[in-house]
């Protein structure tokens, strides 16, 4: 409370407390001492003008502090509410604990308390920076503790919807005694006790404490009865809001803190304003005129008796006066300013007012008050401490809050480390500001990140699935399922490897596919090659051997036409197989089946003319026999253009409709992305394998006819066999060709090309061979009719 004074006292009329309180507030009264110090020793900023004060302790009591409210309006010493006997001193302001430590809902009713302005920012901003706090550290299993009374109400209707919100559960939540002062409330203590100790045995390793100064005290004790009664040692990460303070009272100065070593707490951004150190050392009990508090305060802080005081007897010594504060345990007094003892400076140090209570201090109290209230609308200063105060338009205070790490030492004293910043004008997201380098965490988590979660994290490679019946922070984790991946710790879903890509063996990663087809470089393909070429260059000598003798009975015997006709569509047949080896591209797609097709469809067309000649031949030979005018090099010319025909027509068919193309298959192998020859139309192609079959079927049916008929040179005999070769590579082929993939699949397609150009030119042609090679004797028109008779 500040008053417009003429007296020339800088401090006086401190109101005596009457009991014993928390000897660590102390420094509030000294900060706004110390403020108006500052201000009448400073006669630039209010000359001839001297400010003084009145301090009233609340006792954390809602009848003492509107008792001591009402005494504001009355006479100093004279308890007659709204009647003033005295007009020497004029109440200018009145800095309460609604306006500089307290975040109470009358943030709310600011229509009612149109004149009041909070040194504190908006909750709202702390609860944010706790959400992104928990997200940091990715804590999801957390313990909440309110203070039990109406703010403690307020904030748990709040912040357990946000926390739901983003992604994070309540394991308990419990109240802290708002009054620890009451006798009558120590069986409830000891009931407390037992239900927090009990809770602290689950997996929630990080408490978030809600509650003013005097929660600190009433935490002590529970925890403190919590081992009286054996329950194990507490050991968790305190997250402590702005209105904490670490006090403890005096009767507690030997009482351990080493559990709340590691603890953070948010606290409104303050500095050490100069000077205040110095103003610090040179309190004494005699420093200053009609402080009340003084007395009470030094006993306790230093368990002694003033001579002045009325306690008699006991075993404590007499102080001094001599003693100074820097001695102090800092549980008991800081010497570095707190967050509250800076807001309260703050509210003092307007500098800037000093041009509008010079123009209304004539005036009466009501012109002084809206001039005030005016001017605090639109207050910009920096302070001695070198920051900017400012209000919003919700007359809070335009500031952040600094995240504050509290390390403790064996000694039972503590220090305060900055570690980072919580400013609500960042961009979104990016509020909260840590170094996380800087933080030391309690003994029992090895200084390692502590973890506070229902289960254990799921690992990359697993996914979460929720446990039925609990909470959603609870849940197991399953791997991830074929081609999906996670790449992070407690992901909800696994996520699909794009197409050309796949899944690692750990499910983590996502690799490139190898792109796979028949290669000239591998050694099934090069072996493939060199087969096809291979069987090329046999049937090349074969067809050479077969022109140089081709005069010869042997050669002469079975139609030298389809025998040329028959070796050159075999020596393509082998030659088309390379076709498939290699990397597909456009023009070899289209080529593959098609040229295949055809070319295969000579050769077998010319094994069915062959045995049709060989019939004809034996049939025309009878006595009046009427196939004598079909018999000819004619008719079997036409036999293979016409069967080739229908072949090249339905493969123009296709290539016309629904040609081959280039196409990847992704989905065969896991790791693989297999580049193939898409057949455009299923059935087209079936149609042409189809057709093929019905040609050999053809062949085969009267080759076997055939293979008896009596003749020296009757090749019938060697064409069945050719064709029931042909026909068994063929017909195992298409089971295994649908039962494989990739380059495997296009292998088994050109070892049935192989084969059965091979069947064929072996079974036809290796026995003329060898009578025209090895045994040239036989290969003569005596010896035909030799063996014909």
């Amino acid at each position: 409370m500040i008053d417009d004074d003429d007296d020339d006292d800088v401090i006086h009329g401190w109101s005596k407390t009457g009991a014993e309180s928390v000897p660590k507030n102390y420094q509030h009264n000294l900060a706004l001492a110390f403020a108006v110090k500052e201000i009448n020793g400073d006669p630039n900023i209010l000359p001839n003008i001297t400010l003084g004060l009145r301090i009233l302790n609340s006792y954390y009591n809602a009848r003492m502090t509107s008792k001591a409210t009402l005494s504001l309006l009355s006479s100093q010493h004279r308890f007659f509410p709204n009647f003033k006997c005295v007009t020497l001193n004029t109440l200018i302001a009145v800095i309460g604990g609604l306006t500089y430590g307290s975040f109470s809902t009358v943030q709310e009713n600011k229509l009612l308390l149109s004149s009041m302005y909070q040194m504190v920012p908006n909750e709202a901003t702390q609860y944010l920076g706790v959400i992104r706090l928990f997200h940091h550290f990715r804590w999801t299993w957390i313990a909440l503790f309110a203070q039990e009374d109406d703010s403690g109400d307020k904030f748990l209707e709040i912040l357990v919807p946000m926390l739901s919100g983003n992604d994070i559960c309540v394991d308990f939540t419990a109240r802290l005694p708002a009054d620890t002062f009451i006798a009558n409330e120590l069986n409830d203590f000891f009931r407390k006790a037992e239900f927090f100790t009990a809770h602290f045995e689950t997996k929630a390793n990080v408490c978030f404490v809600y509650g003013e100064g005097s929660s600190m005290v009433s935490l002590r004790i529970l925890l403190m009865v919590g081992s009286f009664l054996s329950f194990p040692p507490v050991h968790k990460v305190w997250i402590l809001t702005c209105h904490w303070e670490f006090e403890l009272l005096s009767t507690q100065r030997d009482w351990d803190i080493e559990m709340f070593h590691g603890a953070l707490s948010f606290a409104v951004h303050s500095n050490q304003p100069p000077g205040f150190n110095r103003f610090l050392m040179s309190i004494s009990p005699s420093w200053a005129k009609g402080d009340s508090f003084i007395q009470n305060f030094w006993e306790q802080a230093f368990n002694c008796l003033m001579k002045t005081s009325s306690v008699q007897g006991g075993s404590k010594e007499m102080c001094s006066g001599e003693e100074k504060l820097d001695s102090l345990p800092v549980v008991l007094f800081e010497m570095q300013m707190s967050g509250h003892s800076y807001n309260v400076y703050n509210a003092i140090t307007c500098r800037e007012l000093k041009s509008d209570l010079e123009e209304v201090k004539s005036s009466n109290s009501n012109c002084l008050l809206i001039s005030l209230h005016h001017f605090l609308r639109t207050i910009k200063f920096n302070n001695s401490a070198g920051d900017t105060v400012s209000f919003d338009e919700n007359r809070e205070l335009n500031t952040g809050f600094d995240v504050i790490n509290l390390v403790t030492f064996p000694n039972g004293s503590f220090t305060r480390v900055k570690v980072g910043r919580l400013d609500p004008r960042s961009p979104l997201g990016k509020e909260l500001t840590l170094h996380d380098d800087h933080i030391v965490w309690h003994g029992t988590f090895n200084q390692v990140v502590p973890l506070s979660l229902c289960n254990e994290r799921c690992h990359p490679g697993y996914s979460k699935q929720k446990k039925e019946g609990e909470k959603f922070c609870c849940y197991d984790c399953v791997p991830c399922p074929e081609r999906t991946i996670s790449q992070d710790e407690d992901m909800d879903a696994c996520m699909k490897c794009p197409q050309d890509e796949y899944a690692n063996m750990k499910k983590n990663q996502c690799i490139p596919k190898v792109h796979i087809f028949l290669s000239y470089r591998e050694i099934s393909g090069i072996t493939l090659a060199i087969l096809s070429i291979s069987f090329s260059l046999i049937t090349a000598l074969v067809l050479g051997i077969f022109i140089k003798h081709q005069e010869t009975p042997i050669v002469k015997a079975n139609n030298r036409s389809l025998t040329y006709i028959l070796l050159i569509s075999l020596l393509l047949c082998f030659l088309c197989s390379l076709l498939f080896i290699g990397r597909p591209f456009q023009v070899t797609c289209l080529l593959r089946q098609t040229a295949f097709a055809i070319v295969f469809s000579v050769a077998i067309s010319s094994v069915l003319a062959k045995t049709i000649t060989v019939v004809l031949a034996f049939v025309a030979t009878k006595p009046g026999s009427r196939i004598r005018r079909w018999f000819g090099k004619r008719m079997a010319t036409s036999v293979v253009f016409f069967c080739s025909f229908i072949q090249a027509g339905i493969c123009t068919l296709w290539l016309s409709t629904s040609p081959p193309f280039p196409d990847m298959d992704m989905h065969s192998f896991a790791g693989e992305i297999i580049l193939q020859c898409n057949e455009g139309s299923a059935a087209m192609f079936y149609c042409v394998l189809g057709y093929m079959g019905i040609l050999a079927t053809a062949s085969f049916s009267v080759a076997f006819f055939a293979r008896k008929l009596p003749d020296s040179f009757n090749e019938a005999k060697f064409l069945t066999f050719s064709m029931l070769v042909f026909c068994s590579v063929w017909v195992s082929f298409l089971p295994t060709y649908l039962s494989t993939k990739g380059k495997s699949m296009v292998a088994v397609e050109i070892f049935s090309i192989l084969a059965s150009s091979a069947g064929l030119l072996g079974c036809i042609f290796c026995p003329k061979c060898y009578i025209i090679i090895l045994k040239p004797e036989l290969n003569a028109r005596d010896q035909l009719i030799k063996r014909k008779m």
